[in-house]
């Protein structure tokens, strides 16, 4: 296989580099990506692209037959039109630019945020669970529209094979979201009532990822780890201390910071706290059936290795 993968110098772009170049069925990988990624590996080429430009002639030039679509504004950002277009404009890119090079596979990464966060989830949620993404949120609507278009696409070219995962909240030694920061603070302001989160370690990720690209299989799967952890536990492994506040406190506070872009006390806006008290809980069931995939961490783990990477 030749592979693009886009968004190669972000989180998770950058690690499906990695473990692609390792791949003796992968020819060739081709990153794309705004800013450098310093990665050297014989196989690897990067080229600087905006994922609002034309794709075309890295695809032909480099004989590309799959696209693993990793690009996306994920902290946010105050201007959410700007945030949208990238990530709408972006996917729409790559798609036009796939069906002309008549590409065999595109896999992309959504989130299990595409559910949306709320009281009534199905619990647990399945693929087929309908997609509800905040509106209120554009890191999740845009997720829950991005998955729009996607099903218009395959339904306009089921020659191409279109795999999409929805992974849980991914940690590891290389989380650094805004999230990320805001639990490694001192002191973490929290609301007062929160629930238990579902991780998946980065290693799993990619390497299920790596296995839907062998095998060529499409369709929808959540990549998600078996257990919980509460805020309390997550806050106590990272040697913090959390300070719990009403919800009609923390959110005009949380807002008011927001908008006054004081990122010492928060990196996001208010609605993306109430992940927090109405988290989602997703099921890998479809995944493991299908693939045969073990999980080498459950969430516990998974953020125990996140910790242990922050203390050093």
């Amino acid at each position: 296989m030749n592979i693009l993968v886009t968004g190669a110098a972000g989180y998770i772009g950058g690690r499906m580099v990695e473990i692609l170049c390792q791949k003796d069925w992968v020819k060739t990988v081709v990153g794309t990506d705004i800013k450098p990624a310093n990665q050297k590996f014989s196989k690897y080429q990067f080229i600087k692209r905006d994922i609002l430009e034309s794709m075309d002639d890295i695809i032909g030039q480099n004989k590309i037959d799959t696209v693993v679509h990793t690009a996306y504004v994920l902290p946010p950002i105050h201007d959410k039109k700007q945030m949208e277009d990238i990530n709408k404009g972006g996917t729409r890119n790559v798609l036009d630019a796939c069906v002309k090079a008549g590409i065999k596979q595109i896999l992309y990464t959504s989130s299990t945020t595409a559910y949306g966060f709320y009281p009534n989830n199905d619990s647990p949620l399945t693929e087929g669970s309908p997609l509800r993404g905040n509106d209120d949120f554009t890191y999740a609507k845009n997720k829950k529209e991005i998955e729009s278009i996607l099903r218009g696409f395959i339904s306009g070219h089921p020659d191409i094979t279109v795999t999409i995962v929805r992974p849980c909240f991914v940690v590891g030694p290389g989380f650094k979201n805004p999230m990320a920061e805001h639990l490694k603070k001192k002191i973490v302001m929290l609301p007062s009532k929160t629930l238990p989160w579902q991780f998946v370690h980065e290693d799993d990720l990619v390497n299920v990822m790596a296995l839907l690209l062998e095998k060529r299989m499409g369709g929808e799967f959540n990549v998600t780890a078996e257990g919980t952890l509460s805020f309390s536990e997550m806050v106590k492994t990272l040697g913090n201390t959390r300070v719990p506040l009403p919800w009609w406190l923390l959110y005009p506070l949380n807002n008011l910071s927001w908008f006054l872009r004081l990122s010492f006390i928060t990196r996001f806006p208010s609605p993306a706290m109430r992940m927090m008290i109405n988290p989602w809980i997703a099921s890998s069931e479809k995944l493991v059936r299908q693939t045969g995939y073990q999980f080498m961490f459950n969430s516990r783990q998974a953020f125990e290795s996140f910790a242990m990477s922050s203390n050093k």
